[in-house]
């Protein structure tokens, strides 16, 4: 029977990061989390214990104690410290965000905490792109300057290897990016893989197709539920929109009728999945013309949520519509920490990287529909048509604007 390697994990959420570890062969001795929707998720869902309050609150002895291990003992730390400090759409919209200064970086911070008093063998550490933005670097450089304190404190050597990973670049059905920096206790260096899937012309020598929306859902049912369906004002206008297209298909710039400023949305304004292509990221907090959308024109369904971030079929999120989109759109796609635990496995704890597939990948789904029919825009928008300045630039939006008018 393969060695279960024990794992702390912080900022548990759902657990999206965790079942993909699992699926690696580690096991969860304790999670923390204190979101009630996401600890209601956690608690039926085996194995490890559940802390659920503010990491502030909770002392290191207590989650060794809970875990049943002592320092030293942990294989691995897991954790995604709350994103909203180091989130792009902020930074796109008025140039800059608090980063540091936000009051929620904090969270950063009881991560490294956690960190120096657990000391595990090697830790794993996730955010969004926007921690590694050029210039933008003070996340990295509180990671690299508190985990030389650490190092030089209790005597380690941890390393730190950092990445930007495209999931669809790794077979998950879904273009999702997010920064890993794993780093081991005797300072080992860990080499990031190779990306194994790509699209189209810019396949690369011995990748496979990315996978599609379609390989993730197409096997569902269509879902006619009331609470999927579009509402809001701009509902009508969707089905104007073709698969894989968003609000830019109705500027000058774009086939459709110019309803709006190029890029003067953001991205996800009426954005609409298609059966070809990887899904686009999915949205914790999506408002009422928020996608992606199903090409159907409606709202994705719990169960194809779920899919999209490769969670395993047999893993139950609870909570509400709100609270379950919260939970799904805040995990880590499950498949692409699958790898990450392998490798993790192989390169850093002396261990036989699985072979084969990764087991949270969907499988090809063919024959592969033809796309859904773009209908006319309804009477109703064509009061909107006209010239449409475009978007000025970063830092220059609407925000931007009215800071500087104040």
């Amino acid at each position: 029977m393969a060695q279960q390697r024990k794992l702390i994990s912080l900022y548990t959420g759902a657990g999206g990061l965790d079942l993909g570890l699992e699926a690696a062969g580690f096991a969860t001795a304790v999670a923390v989390e204190m979101d009630t929707d996401a600890v209601a998720t956690l608690r039926p869902n085996p194995p490890g214990a559940v802390l659920d309050r503010d990491i502030h609150e909770i002392s290191s002895d207590e989650i060794l104690n809970v875990a049943g291990l002592r320092e030293g003992d942990a294989d691995l730390l897991v954790g995604g410290p709350p994103c909203q400090p180091f989130s792009k759409s902020g930074y796109w919209a008025s140039g800059d965000a608090r980063r540091l200064d936000d009051p929620r970086a904090s969270t950063l911070e009881a991560y490294l905490r956690v960190l120096r008093d657990v000391q595990p063998n090697a830790f794993l550490l996730e955010n969004v792109a926007g921690l590694a933005y050029r210039n933008k670097d003070e996340g990295l450089n509180l990671l690299r300057t508190t985990i030389d304190s650490i190092n030089r404190a209790v005597g380690t050597a941890y390393s730190m290897n950092m990445a930007l990973l495209k999931a669809s670049e790794y077979g998950v059905p879904q273009d999702r990016e997010r920064v890993f920096i794993i780093g081991h206790r005797d300072g080992m260096e860990f080499r990031f893989p190779e990306p194994t899937h790509s699209a189209g012309s810019d396949r690369l020598l011995g990748t496979e197709p990315v996978h599609t929306a379609w390989d993730a859902i197409g096997d569902l049912e269509d879902d006619d539920l009331p609470e999927l369906r579009m509402t809001g004002k701009w509902a009508e206008l969707l089905p104007s929109i073709p698969e894989g297209q968003n609000y830019l298909h109705h500027t000058d710039r774009g086939e459709g009728m110019s309803l709006f400023g190029w890029r003067r949305r953001y991205w996800s304004f009426l954005l609409k999945l298609s059966k070809t292509m990887p899904a686009w990221t999915i949205t914790a907090q999506p408002g009422s013309a928020i996608g992606p959308f199903h090409w159907k024109n409606r709202r994705l369904s719990m169960r194809e949520l779920a899919r999209l971030q490769t969670f395993p079929d047999d893993f139950a999120v609870l909570g509400t519509r709100v609270a379950y989109q919260r939970q799904i759109g805040n995990a880590v796609p499950s498949a692409l920490a699958e790898l990450m635990g392998r490798c993790i496995i192989g390169q850093l704890m002396g261990g036989r990287m699985p072979a084969g597939r990764l087991s949270l990948l969907p499988k090809r789904r063919r024959p592969v529909p033809p796309a859904e029919p773009v209908l006319p825009v309804p009477k109703k928008y064509h009061a909107l048509v006209g010239d449409h300045s475009p978007h000025p630039g970063t830092g220059r939006g609407y925000a931007a604007s009215c800071r500087e008018a104040m």
